[in-house]
């Protein structure tokens, strides 16, 4: 399979790789993040199959598929370790990461995904089971597959495939994200899809909710971001770019000026 994959940002430290979420691509879940970020470090941002730029395959849509696509898009790229943001399904492929393919994985960016199906709201999931094609026309999700896709009519198939991967989404046992070796940020917007309690679960798993002032900062962190519904976290790149440079420790930009490129493989 074609991987479609952008690199931005100077070629030094740890890559950091950005996971967008269903029926996105790189615009439409980090257009505003993305820059932001790659001032600073090595950004690679993929696309899955059958979103964006990257063809689909007669596969079906599965978070473990896409978790083990770009462990081969590192593998092509001779990167050994990275460091990873995704959000919505893109958070849920980094959570698989962490878990099943720990070492490659450096620390963990999880927007807008829990451990369980049961984190979301009652009712949300399964309400997406009704969503048709049509619904999304003119959303800005059909305007950048029409934009980017190699075939544009192959928007309702998308659709269609990830209704299947929502009807049958993963799930981690405790003990698994207990056990991840990766420092995790957690960032949820307040009006998300998640509920804010089932994250604050997954935090203390992680070895968050304890007081710093007397234990010491944990290495996993938790940001909520007010006013903020599941499709506006990507928006809240002011807040979000510095939350995120400081937890993985980006370091000071080394002058190279080195100009964003676009390529596949």
């Amino acid at each position: 399979m074609e991987i479609y994959f952008e690199e931005h940002g100077p070629r030094t430290g740890r890559p950091l790789v950005l996971l967008p979420g269903a029926l996105s691509g790189v615009a439409t879940s980090f257009g505003e993040l993305l820059p932001l970020l790659a001032a600073r470090r090595h950004v690679i941002a993929v696309e899955f199959q059958g979103h964006g730029r990257t063809p689909d395959i007669d596969r079906p849509f599965t978070i473990e598929h896409f978790a083990a696509d770009v462990v081969e898009l590192l593998d092509r790229l001779g990167v050994e370790r990275a460091d990873v943001l995704g959000w919505s399904m893109g958070a849920s492929v980094g959570l698989r990461l962490g878990t099943d393919h720990a070492g490659r994985v450096g620390r963990l960016v999880l927007a807008s995904a829990g451990f369980e199906p049961s984190g979301a709201y009652p009712g949300l999931l399964e309400g997406i089971q009704d969503l048709r094609p049509e619904h999304l026309h003119g959303s800005e999700f059909h305007e950048e597959y029409l934009r980017t896709a190699p075939d544009p009519g192959g928007f309702a198939r998308l659709v269609e495939k990830m209704k299947v991967l929502d009807a049958d989404l993963p799930e981690w046992t405790r003990e698994s994200v207990r056990a991840l070796a990766a420092p995790v940020l957690l960032v949820l917007g307040d009006a998300d899809i998640v509920r804010p309690e089932h994250i604050v679960e997954m935090f203390r798993l992680v070895g968050g909710g304890v007081p710093g002032d007397i234990e010491g900062l944990p290495a996993s962190r938790l940001a909520i971001l007010p006013g903020t519904t599941h499709v506006g976290v990507p928006s809240r790149a002011a807040w979000l770019a510095p939350m995120v440079e400081e937890f993985l420790g980006a370091g000071e930009d080394d002058g190279t000026g080195a100009q964003p490129t676009r390529r596949s493989t």
